[in-house]
């Protein structure tokens, strides 16, 4: 088997179609959440994703787009992207959107966005917020996303745990300790590479592998400029910040 690992797509669909054509074939896609917010194209998104066979987890943006979470908490460009995006959305794709679960257990992963403490909001960005998390899961791995950033903390037996940056384009074995694995954003990168993130999963091998692919940048950016979406979410994409 061959899993496709993809989170934060945020309606960007040059990125989307860059890591689909690299990824090669695989059996299922899963989707850590965020599938629209702050790109252009939304609806062409989910309905991409719909195309494959997959599972998907929600979002705190998937459900800001159907009015399922209070956008105080966001900045004022994150905000206005949400509400241009509420306004775009078909009302079979903001059905989808409804539907997703919070959290998807498969063998020995467990799938959120966030975190496994708190599904849709919670960032696991340090080792600190990480090891309280692992309390939170009862299986040996765990997928999330949220971050924009693609990290894997491992826990082991004597209580410490400790970050470490992926290699990429070769399996690495998962090995016997418990991990939480984050695949990085597919449509806005946040660790200063502006390359699509995503990552391969083989579950029978027990082996994951980190890539990235350059994407047209450009050509999300210009959809974003006559969408009339914020300039710094346009700038942004092109520094992976």
């Amino acid at each position: 088997m061959r899993y496709l690992i993809i989170s934060d797509i945020h309606a960007n669909l040059a990125a989307f179609e860059a890591v689909l054509a690299d990824a090669g074939p695989f059996d299922m896609a899963w989707c850590l959440g965020d599938m629209v917010g702050y790109g252009p194209d939304p609806n062409e998104c989910i309905e991409r994703l719909l195309e494959l066979p997959h599972i998907c987890v929600a979002g705190n943006h998937d459900w800001a787009a159907i009015g399922k979470l209070d956008i105080s908490d966001f900045n004022p460009d994150a905000a206005r992207a949400c509400l241009w995006t509420r306004k775009q959305l078909t009302s079979q794709n903001r059905d989808y959107l409804l539907s997703l679960p919070q959290r998807i257990v498969r063998d020995d992963f467990t799938i959120v966005h966030g975190s496994p403490r708190h599904p849709i909001w919670e960032y696991i960005l340090h080792p600190v917020s990480a090891k309280i998390n692992f309390a939170h899961f009862d299986t040996q791995f765990c997928l999330v996303g949220h971050t924009h950033v693609p990290v894997i903390f491992r826990y082991r037996p004597q209580g410490v745990c400790e970050a470490f940056p992926p290699s990429y384009h070769h399996p690495m074995p998962l090995g016997e300790d418990r991990l939480i694995i984050n695949p990085g954003s597919v449509g806005q990168p946040r660790d200063g590479d502006p390359r699509a993130s995503y990552a391969i999963l083989d579950p029978e091998k027990l082996t994951i592998e980190y890539r990235r692919v350059a994407y047209p940048i450009e050509v999300t950016q210009k959809r974003m400029m006559e969408k009339g979406l914020p300039s710094r979410l346009i700038v942004r994409l092109a520094f992976g910040w």
